[in-house]
Order: C-alpha cells, then structure tokens, then sequence
C-alpha cells in the first residue's frame, strides 16, 4: 500500500507572518517529523494562493486580512519546511478545500490502493476541509490526521475539528 503525506498550507503567513500563531510554529518540529518519514514522491503540499485583489473576494470580506498573495514572501512555504519538500508536488489553491488535490488522490488510487495522512495548517479550515474532499471521494480508504503536526486558528476550534473528523471516521493519530 502506497502511504500519502499531504503537507498543508505549512507557509509563512500561516506560521509566523500575517496570520502566524504561537500553534503554527510550536508544530514546525512535527511536522518535520512527519515529512521525514515520507518518500519525497509521497508528499504533496499545498499553498493557499490569493491574488492581489483578494480584499474584494468573499473570503477577503469575511477574513480582511491580506494573506498568501502569490509571489509575496507571506505566500512561500515557510523557511523551516522548504527545504524538507523540495522536490515534493506543489498544489496552489484559491480556496480552503482543493478540488485540484482531491482529483490528484483519486488519479493514484485508481491505480493503486493508497491511504493518506494530512498535516499542516489550519486544523479547523484548511486541513479539515481536504481531509473531507477525500473523503467524500474515497470513502474506503484510511485517512488520518496527525494531531500534534496541525494546528487551528486557536487551540479550542483545532480541538473541535479533529473531533469532527473523527466522527467523520477519520483517524486522529
């Protein structure tokens, strides 16, 4: 069975830069513990991508704050965890929820049987909502999340997220 590792969202505005919390960067290690296990043919990371009129978007109007503008420092896959995936595949999404990678997973399992593990930020936007497009798409096959290399917009919401995955038989690790 091929072993998955999706690295979300791991970027510099999420960290430590416009929307960075204490969380973010008390996961980094865990993070590179994780990628660490992986073959870098195995890791696929993701980059929250907004363009410069992103004030305008709904997401801008319910979020104003400018994050992940693509090309900004704030958008690039923070320095700590760079250098773990390089080489690794780079998916840019315009949204929470990547149809893009959840087509990606479905394509290698149509070929192979896979499971998948999600790591990253945030818990309780960003994770949760790739965690439930593979879901929906692959019912069947295992899907985890590792708790201690994610971290939520506060510690209470990335607790209520896992716990939503959880009821939604994903595991928690």
């Amino acid at each position: 069975m091929r072993k998955l590792l999706l690295v979300i969202d791991m970027q510099t505005d999420f960290v430590d830069g416009a929307l960075g919390t204490a969380e973010a960067v008390a996961i980094i290690p865990s993070v590179l513990r994780e990628i660490a296990k992986y073959d870098k043919n195995d890791v696929i990371a993701t980059r929250d991508t907004h363009p410069d009129s992103y004030m305008t978007s709904r997401e801008g109007r319910y979020l104003p704050v400018p994050h992940c503008i693509k090309g900004t420092p704030g958008w690039q896959i923070h320095p700590a965890i760079a250098p773990a995936i390089e080489g690794c595949k780079i998916i840019d999404k315009p949204t929470f929820g990547s149809i893009e990678l959840c087509d990606h997973i479905v394509n290698i399992a149509k070929n192979e049987e896979i499971e998948v593990t999600l790591i990253g930020l945030c818990t309780d936007i960003c994770v949760v909502s790739n965690a439930m497009l593979i879901k929906a798409a692959l019912p069947e096959i295992n899907i985890n999340v590792v708790a201690d290399a994610c971290a939520g917009v506060t510690p209470d919401t990335h607790s209520s997220a896992l716990a939503t995955m959880k009821m939604c038989q994903i595991d928690i690790l």
